[in-house]
């Protein structure tokens, strides 16, 4: 994944209070088991010295009963949440860090990789398109034909022309939805584009679709662009479609690792990142790491060595979370991380050098 959505987060130095809470209040009673939650992370944060200044509006959100989700990661810094997400289930771990460099990884790993991808229900009247990138959505209707578009079989001398009318409707209509599709895909580098709706419809779209296009495109056999229509059945086949890309993106990256232009553990990786020449970080997913390395106030200055940061200028460098100071560097330079099941390295840690 990019991790531009967190690059702001580093915009000016820490410390900062790292906070994922458990907000969710299905089982609240008569005592309000968040803000007991929220106090017991309140104080754990105070004990290690994180001020009032920050422990407030942190409060402030985490108790705000219109910020309805499972769980909410946090970072604040200097008086301010500086980043807040909703989490799609409780975290991991409840957690209250207070350090030099925002616990991310977490949230990181919870998030999980989101796909860029376009989603289309067609029928014979057009379709509706919804566009996922970056973590935003939008959705526009597509439909240039209106009339005729139901054959009627009432039979007679012109009925053989009012069907080629028909058919000419669907296929303008078709042709309108490829076209938008197409661009959109294009546009944000989609990964997958999921069609479903009216099987007459989806032939049609797909048949004006490009080979590009083609490549990437899942068909679903549940959706409707009928109003009310249910569309859960729908939403797991386009999750099915985003797990299997995933899963197949990884499998790539694990060969290529194997194989091809990589180093392997926390030491290499992080001297490839001072120089730049990473593409993609690989880290082995584990929750209860507790790995350490040493930055300085720049991104990319990490190590497993002070003595190392010390000869590359650095005054003083301090200990932080080895994920905390890659994940820093890899918003830094551009790189990607990827959550991996599995590594051959001791650590955990391996990278894809882009030279």
């Amino acid at each position: 994944m990019r991790l531009d959505f967190i690059r702001g987060l580093y915009a000016r130095g820490g410390p900062y209070a790292s906070v994922y809470v458990d907000t969710d209040r299905s089982t609240e009673g008569p005592s309000n088991v968040v803000q007991r939650r929220w106090a017991h992370l309140r104080e754990r944060l105070a004990q290690q010295e994180a001020p009032a200044s920050v422990l407030d509006p942190l409060g402030e959100l985490i108790l705000d009963p219109a910020w309805a989700a499972p769980g909410r990661a946090a970072f604040a810094r200097d008086g301010e949440v500086v980043l807040t997400e909703p989490l799609a289930a409780r975290p991991r771990r409840q957690t209250a860090r207070w350090a030099p460099l925002p616990h991310v990884v977490p949230l990181l790993a919870q998030r999980g990789e989101h796909v860029p991808r376009v989603e289309v229900l067609a029928d014979r009247a057009g379709g509706d398109v919804t566009v996922i990138a970056d973590g935003h959505r939008r959705q526009m209707t597509v439909e240039v034909a209106d009339w005729p578009i139901q054959k009627t079989g009432a039979g007679g001398w012109s009925q053989a022309n009012f069907e080629r009318e028909v058919e000419e409707t669907w296929r303008r209509n078709a042709v309108a939805v490829a076209e938008v599709v197409e661009k959109e895909a294009h546009g944000i580098g989609a990964q997958i584009v999921v069609l479903a709706g009216d099987p007459k419809a989806r032939a049609l779209v797909t048949d004006y679709l490009g080979k590009d296009v083609v490549r990437r495109l899942t068909v679903a056999e549940h959706g409707s662009r009928a109003p009310g229509a249910d569309l859960q059945l729908f939403r797991r086949e386009v999750e099915a479609a985003c797990r299997a890309w995933t899963e197949r993106r990884c499998a790539e990256l694990l060969d290529t690792y194997a194989s091809g232009n990589a180093v392997t553990g926390l030491a290499e990786t992080a001297r490839a990142l001072r120089d730049r020449r990473v593409g993609t970080v690989l880290m082995h997913d584990d929750p209860s790491s507790t790995a350490m390395m040493w930055i300085g106030p720049e991104p990319t200055q990490l190590s497993t060595d002070p003595a190392e940061l010390v000869a590359w200028g650095v005054e003083e460098p301090v200990r932080d979370r080895a994920d905390a100071a890659l994940a820093r560097a890899v918003a830094a330079t551009d790189a990607e991380l990827w959550f991996v099941p599995r590594l051959e390295s001791p650590d955990g840690i391996g990278a894809l050098l882009r030279f």
